[in-house]
């Protein structure tokens, strides 16, 4: 697949240009002859010498680059002073900034907002734990945990490393639910420790994101912090993708006429994600599936198996699928499959072998940014193609997911996010997609459709009560928008209290 110009290799290029008649047009002809996209051209300075101008362009990667600015060198009377690469521009002292919500322009403002004031607020929360969700950011925001270990394609490497996406993942909470969000990143890839440090720092946080941890430890430092804290923790690998697969699944299947009962699923990579999409594929009524990992298809009389070697949750993954025990790598078993998801590796299924599916097949290839089938070939074989990118129809993204999620869980104070909230928010985002609008290249909303986090927050909100996992409005502490408690705070005559 030929690499495509992105904006993720954005350049500003800086030319300097002789006075000369025609030679801007010149310029921006080479460029576009090279395989570049011109977005914005822009005079910095100009005068009888010549010109100084910005030129914006985006490139299919860095080499593409060097292309660009030697087809510029190589015309008379043009220069390349400099370039500047846009993303890494956007990254400089990092993309996240805390601001206060109050003014402090006097002796009052201080007051209130530190000590003398600030004292009657820490006794009132200590007489009732609950209140710190009323009255710190605890009610709003999420910590985004994570080791470095497993970042997004690029693997382990290391939690100073895997700030920028820890931070990316903020803004994305942000953006799209008004959550506040912040990224932690851990210099330990010891399942207890990670689990411990969590479960210190968490009285600041109404909710734990856990990012990019490789599995499998990712499932038990997810299922310990379940355990001992109680405000809702979320791995979005697992349970975002889950979720978002599933929405597409909805929709694909209506558009196919299938009943989810029928399908025969064949899930291309069994790690945290593809674990988790077959959990909420059998909780949805699928019970034909079959997981392929890099040793080939699992099943019970797999050799590691039945000498204890393969780990519990591939084990779980064995017993519930492929009852044929079929063996062999994806090509090999994926006869007479509805839907192949993919969640492996660039370009791990011939693209010929879909003609071996069902009629009206389907296809999730989610790899990025190569997915395990080339999508244009993919075309020629099954009706419905979806990927992980933003430049193909059908973009199954975890941000359709997770702020909607946390936002809903927030408002009421969940807590924890069940299997039915990950179901009710799966078929919230499919339900954003009118019958009227269903089609094979639109069977999942944008990811900046800004109908879907509201809708995704709803439906969770609604489930955790339904669950009675909803604690807003309880004795003390109160809703969102709320200004008095329930029960008036003890008063304490602390107001001396110094700060700290």
């Amino acid at each position: 697949m030929a690499a495509t110009p992105s904006a993720q290799y954005r350049l500003t290029i800086r030319v300097k240009l002789a006075d000369a008649e025609g030679l801007l047009g010149e310029v921006t002809n080479a460029i576009t002859e090279a395989g570049g996209v011109i977005s914005a051209v822009d005079l910095v300075e100009g005068g009888q010498e010549g010109t100084l101008r910005d030129i914006v362009v985006d490139g299919s990667d860095e080499h593409h680059w060097r292309d660009l600015t030697s087809a510029i060198a190589a015309l008379d009377g043009a220069e390349v002073i400099d370039t500047i690469d846009r993303t890494f521009q956007m990254h400089v002292g990092g993309k996240i900034a805390q601001h206060n919500k109050h003014p402090l322009k006097s002796r009052d403002d201080l007051s209130m907002v530190y000590t003398p004031g600030v004292a009657r607020v820490c006794l009132a929360i200590a007489d009732a734990p609950e209140r710190a969700f009323q009255y710190t950011i605890k009610r709003n925001t999420v910590a985004v945990v994570s080791d470095g270990s497993a970042v997004l394609g690029l693997g382990d490497i290391g939690p100073a490393a895997a700030m920028p996406v820890m931070e990316g993942k903020c803004c994305l909470f942000k953006e799209f639910a008004d959550v506040d969000a912040f990224p932690i990143c851990l210099t330990t890839n010891d399942p207890e420790e990670i689990v411990s440090t969590v479960e210190r720092i968490s009285p600041a946080f109404g909710g734990i994101n856990l990012e990019d941890i490789s599995a499998p430890r990712c499932f038990e430092i997810e299922d310990s912090l379940k355990a001992r804290l109680d405000i809702p923790v979320f791995h979005d690998d697992q349970h975002g993708t889950a979720v978002v697969t599933m929405a597409a699944l909805l929709n694909a299947a209506k558009l196919t006429g299938r009943s989810l009962q029928s399908l025969r699923v064949l899930i291309i990579g069994v790690g945290a994600a593809g674990i988790a999409v077959a959990k909420i594929l059998r909780a949805a009524g699928v019970s034909d599936l079959i997981g392929v990992d890099s040793k080939g298809a699992l099943h019970v009389k797999r050799q590691d198996y039945l000498d204890g070697t393969m780990h519990v949750s591939k084990r779980w993954f064995a017993e519930v699928s492929n009852e044929q025990c079929l063996s062999g790598h994806p090509a090999e078993v994926i006869d007479g499959a509805d839907l192949v998801i993919g969640l492996s590796g660039a370009r791990v299924l011939p693209a010929e072998s879909l003609a071996r599916m069902k009629p009206d097949g389907v296809l999730f290839a989610m790899a990025n940014p190569t997915p395990e089938v080339d999508p244009e070939a993919a075309a020629r074989y099954v009706r419905i193609v979806a990927t992980g990118r933003s430049d193909y129809p059908n973009q199954i993204n975890n941000v359709l997911c997770f702020p909607g999620v946390f936002r809903g869980a927030l408002d009421v104070r969940a807590s924890a996010i069940t299997e039915e909230m990950k179901m009710a928010a799966a078929q919230a985002i499919a339900d954003i997609v009118d019958e009227s609008e269903l089609s094979e290249e639109y069977i999942i909303p944008s990811v900046f459709n800004r109908d879907v986090a509201p809708a995704v927050a709803a439906a969770v909100a609604e489930q955790a009560r339904i669950s009675h996992l909803a604690r807003a409005g309880s004795e003390v502490g109160f809703a969102k928008g709320e200004t008095s408690l329930s029960s008036p705070p003890v008063v304490h005559h602390a107001e001396q209290a110094s700060g700290g």
